[in-house]
């Protein structure tokens, strides 16, 4: 009489199935350690099999003997080619980080905008400093399109260039122009009104 999965051991790692989990109990039981390492490797080739699309991702290899001191309950006593997580480090919250909170003048520019307006002012006039803030403001303008979805002026970004600079990056919007609002939209899903013009020429035929 076969028993049921829900009467079975229950598996610490159910991705690698319950036939995996059967090895490893299989391999920790053996008595010989050269026997036992030997047929670690061979379990491990199973299980990097299982996942052929990660075999070129860094670390994976590592991360398979992880999985194979675990799944034993750490109880295999082999020579790992690596060194493996500790049981008491795997439940282990990792440090928190600290996150930034520092205000935002204008959200829809965002802090690295602010930041990059900061480093331009410390730059040297020139030639590099005046393609820079070209690019800036452009961007300023395309954040600013981005998030409110609709037209703006050259003069409001502009001013908030020179707002942000401390007036120490003034340009005159009469004279500086900046790429059209065109440039920085997505087109426009234009699906629809195909289908409404071919239901008009079929209705029309």
């Amino acid at each position: 009489m076969l028993d049921y999965n829900t009467q079975l051991k229950r598996l610490v790692m159910p991705e690698y199935g319950r036939n995996v989990q059967q090895m490893v109990d299989h391999c920790v039981g053996l008595e010989d350690r050269d026997e036992r390492t030997r047929c670690a490797h061979s379990i491990i080739n199973i299980m990097g099999n299982l996942f052929p699309h990660l075999r070129d991702v860094d670390d994976f290899k590592h991360k398979l003997w992880d999985h194979l001191a675990i799944m034993s309950d750490f109880k295999l006593d082999i020579d790992y080619p690596c060194e493996v997580v500790k049981k008491e480090n795997l439940f282990t919250r990792p440090d928190k980080v600290d996150y930034p909170c520092s205000p935002i003048r204008y959200r829809h520019y965002g802090k690295v905008i602010e930041g990059m307006i900061e480093k331009l002012v410390e730059m040297p006039d020139g030639e590099e400093k005046e393609q820079l803030i070209s690019l800036l403001a452009n961007q300023m303008k395309k954040s600013f399109l981005l998030w409110n979805k609709e037209s703006v002026e050259d003069d409001k970004i502009l001013k908030d260039l020179k707002e942000y600079s401390q007036g120490k990056i003034d340009l005159d919007p009469e004279v500086y122009k900046l790429k059209d609002a065109k440039e920085f939209l997505p087109p426009k899903n234009n699906n629809n009104n195909n289908k409404k013009n071919n239901n008009t020429r079929k209705a029309g035929r």
